[in-house]
């Protein structure tokens, strides 16, 4: 069978004919054409055009090409509907849709760039969309961190971030709270970005919906400001600021001060002569 569609294929004409030749007709014949030619050449070669306007097989309200083919042909394999978003979000524009969408879409523009001719183009880009799918047929729950702390981030998020957002504070803000007070206890560097990239969702979602439980403050400033917190703990303890930068996740003493005295309109130094003036006044 042929099937015919525009030519330079980026995302949803490249995934397409991966899809025809791996669970419809193996044997199928991909034509490439200039955009205005595709109609024309499918009556002439008896070819099945697809993802451009006013044909069957292309976008349809929200979903792309690629789910139109997904629903005709009623492929119900769990690793195809979870490469589904991906697809659609890379194809669309719409990154928010999977965490993997913006990669898809970067491999695939620099794809197109390295490679001219579309039939080679569609040769390698086979090659992607069959590795995307043995990753989302058996390693899509793999995480690439070794980090047991972030690995205990993950299971929060993944446990709760998905229950829709209610007016109450849901259960995976309050104990993802205690876990960033307990890493921060130990020193840990918290990082939205490094969570985000193993978690299964958009970095500016993930950044969106925090910022609803915390404060209305970003993750970096929640961070910080819970080092801050942690920091004036510290200034009642024997720790010179050096060290206290250090506990408190600072890279140095100058960037601590500096980030301390934002928050609270004074120096460390100046806060724990106030600190210990109120305590020896108290004791008086």
């Amino acid at each position: 069978m042929k099937w015919i569609t525009r030519e330079h294929p980026k995302i949803d004409r490249i995934a397409c004919p991966w899809l025809i030749r791996r669970f419809i007709d193996k044997d199928a014949e991909i034509i490439y054409v200039p955009a205005e030619q595709v109609l024309p050449q499918a009556k002439v070669l008896n070819a099945t055009p697809f993802d451009i306007p006013d044909v069957e097989y292309s976008h349809h309200k929200d979903l792309c090409t690629f789910d139109y083919f997904l629903s005709k042909h009623q492929l119900k394999d769990p690793a195809l509907l979870k490469m589904a978003p991906i697809i659609r979000g890379a194809d669309t524009d719409r990154h928010d849709l999977s965490a993997q969408a913006a990669g898809l879409w970067a491999i695939s523009a620099g794809l197109a760039y390295n490679f001219r001719n579309d039939e080679e183009l569609l040769e390698k880009g086979m090659l992607i969309y069959d590795a995307l799918y043995s990753w989302a047929s058996h390693l899509y729950t793999d995480k690439h961190t070794q980090s047991p702390a972030e690995h205990l981030l993950m299971e929060i998020f993944n446990k709760f971030i998905r229950q829709k957002a209610k007016q109450k504070i849901p259960d995976w803000a309050k104990e993802l709270k205690e876990i960033i007070q307990d890493q921060l206890d130990t020193n840990l560097n918290v990082s939205l970005g490094d969570v985000s990239k193993e978690l299964d969702i958009n970095p500016a979602y993930l950044s969106r919906e925090f910022s609803r439980y915390f404060d209305n403050l970003s993750f970096g400033d929640y961070i910080r400001k819970k080092r801050i917190d942690k920091a004036i703990e510290l200034l009642q303890t024997h720790y010179s600021l050096t060290e206290i930068a250090y506990l408190t996740g600072f890279s140095d003493q100058s960037h601590f001060t500096r980030i301390f005295k934002k928050h609270t309109g004074k120096n460390p130094s100046e806060y724990r002569k106030e600190l210990q003036k109120g305590k020896k006044d108290t004791n008086r």
